[in-house]
């Protein structure tokens, strides 16, 4: 039952007010139902232990569509509530353990991949930055010398194992005296491993050769490491983004296969306030259906108004279990009372909608779940995930601004001017509303005021004929 807050919240509202139905629904006790207040309302109480109470749906489905010319009907509501010791309930119990394990499996794989996307996207983000020195010290930019010596700094500490290994820059350092190692290899930056020989010898010749031999076998080493391990990371960063992609894709391709599950779960599970109620007894075998339908037939007027029946039947209901000749099936045949309301309204499409999501926001907010936690993690990484799937190939729709008026600086004479346009133009609209003898906006509403009255009178009668039609055939009384 939708309450005043909700019903103000998607625009039911009257005279300020949320447009909550008041209606006697026991005798000497007015009630708010959680219905917009309708045009005309019917009720019929139906009740019968020796017929199917499925037969009363379908005949109002079947009249609505083809003899009321309705040709959409949306279903809003289908939710049930069991007796805990019926048959019904155990066979349902079954059928949505099912469905609650498959969805205990996806969700824990969407939770693994969430995790595992974080690590793709911070070993992107360490690709990056090791790439930016090797693009930084191949090329003439100011900052190639700091690139190039950070680079050294690297082959030193994870090549040659940094002052552990004696063979290394600093080893030989300190084992070998070389002292003067060090700081040379910081210091010399050939381009290629072919200019090695001739940077050295033109710029260290004041040194003595061994030291020369030495430097020439570092910078040689380091050179080869660089250029190959530079195309290794371009080459690894290519398959990880490819990997970041594949992977963010699997994570969506398991929301899709997720949704309808959770879907049919939150359906199958039972409405706890049916079951709390007198209606339902744990020893009987009874059970309660609610389900409500829409029946739209669209407007033929200048102003878009829909006329619209509101079905609400709730079903209280006797299962029976019946057994079919081939194949010793079983299947419940359900007998008992049915309550039917019949409102009508004359809606428009964007109240349609309303009334819609109002309904679904009731029924279906598990579903949400599981797209809020997935996107709260995207979010969490920032904007480098969707850079880097944007890299990858990955389409986004972009929100676009709408462009801001430029801002005048109004001088004196043109605060004039515009004062007398302003004058002139409130002059036309007096004399054109004297004229008139209205105001301008009053048109539109007395328009769509028209539609709606029109609209209104259309779908009552079609109403009143298909509860009159339902009683004649029913064999009720009626006049």
């Amino acid at each position: 039952m939708a309450t005043d807050a909700e019903l103000a919240k998607f625009g039911f509202v009257e005279d300020g007010k949320a447009d909550n139905e008041v209606s006697e629904e026991f005798r000497s006790s007015s009630i708010k139902t959680g219905y917009p207040t309708p045009a005309r309302r019917y009720r019929i109480h139906y009740e019968g232990y020796n017929i199917s109470i499925e037969e009363p749906y379908f005949w109002t489905l079947h009249y609505l569509r083809y003899f009321g010319g309705f040709p959409r009907i949306d279903k809003i509501t289908d939710i049930f509530a069991a007796a805990e010791n019926s048959a019904f309930f155990g066979a349902n119990q079954q059928r949505l353990g099912a469905q609650q394990d498959k969805v205990s499996q996806f969700l824990a794989t969407i939770g693994k991949m969430v995790r595992e996307l974080f690590q793709l996207v911070r070993e992107m983000r360490i690709l990056d930055e090791r790439l930016s020195y090797y693009a930084d010290s191949f090329t003439n930019s100011p900052s190639a010398e700091s690139a190039e010596i950070t680079l050294k700094g690297i082959w030193v500490d994870l090549v040659e194992q940094g002052a552990k290994n004696p063979a290394s820059v600093y080893g030989m350092a300190r084992e070998v005296q070389f002292t003067t190692l060090p700081d040379l290899f910081f210091a010399t930056h050939p381009k290629k491993q072919e200019d090695v020989d001739i940077v050295v010898e033109r710029d260290k010749g004041q040194f003595n050769r061994k030291v020369r031999e030495v430097l020439k076998r570092k910078l040689r080493a380091f050179l080869a490491w660089k250029e190959h391990t530079y195309e290794e990371l371009k080459n690894r960063r290519k398959f990880t983004l490819k990997y970041l992609r594949q992977h963010f894709e699997i994570i969506r391709m398991y929301i899709t296969w997720v949704k309808p599950y959770l879907k049919n779960i939150q359906r199958m599970q039972l409405d706890q306030d049916r079951a709390d109620t007198a209606d339902l007894i744990v020893a009987f075998e009874s059970s309660m259906i609610e389900v409500e339908i829409l029946a739209v037939k669209p407007s033929k007027q200048s102003v878009p108004v829909n006329e619209c029946i509101l079905m609400h039947y709730l079903f209280r209901t006797k299962p029976e279990m019946s057994y079919q000749q081939e194949g010793y099936q079983r299947g419940p045949l359900h007998l008992g009372r049915v309550e039917m309301d019949f409102r009508a309204y004359a809606w428009t499409d964007k109240e349609i909608e309303s009334y819609k999501r109002m309904r679904e926001q009731e029924d279906f907010q598990l579903l949400g779940v599981i797209d809020g936690s997935v996107k709260a993690a995207l979010e969490a990484l920032g904007d480098e995930l969707m850079r880097y799937l944007k890299e990858a190939g990955e389409e986004f729709e972009e929100k676009k601004e709408m462009p801001k008026a430029p801002h005048k600086r109004a001088g004196p004479f043109l605060s004039v001017f515009e004062g007398f346009a302003e004058l002139f133009t409130s002059f036309k609209m007096k004399k054109e509303v004297k004229e008139a003898g209205k105001k301008p906006k009053q048109t539109s509403l007395m328009r769509m005021a028209i539609s709606r009255r029109n609209a209104e009178e259309n779908v009552k009668k079609v109403m009143w004929n298909t509860y009159h039609h339902f009683k004649k055939q029913h064999d009720m009384l009626n006049w």
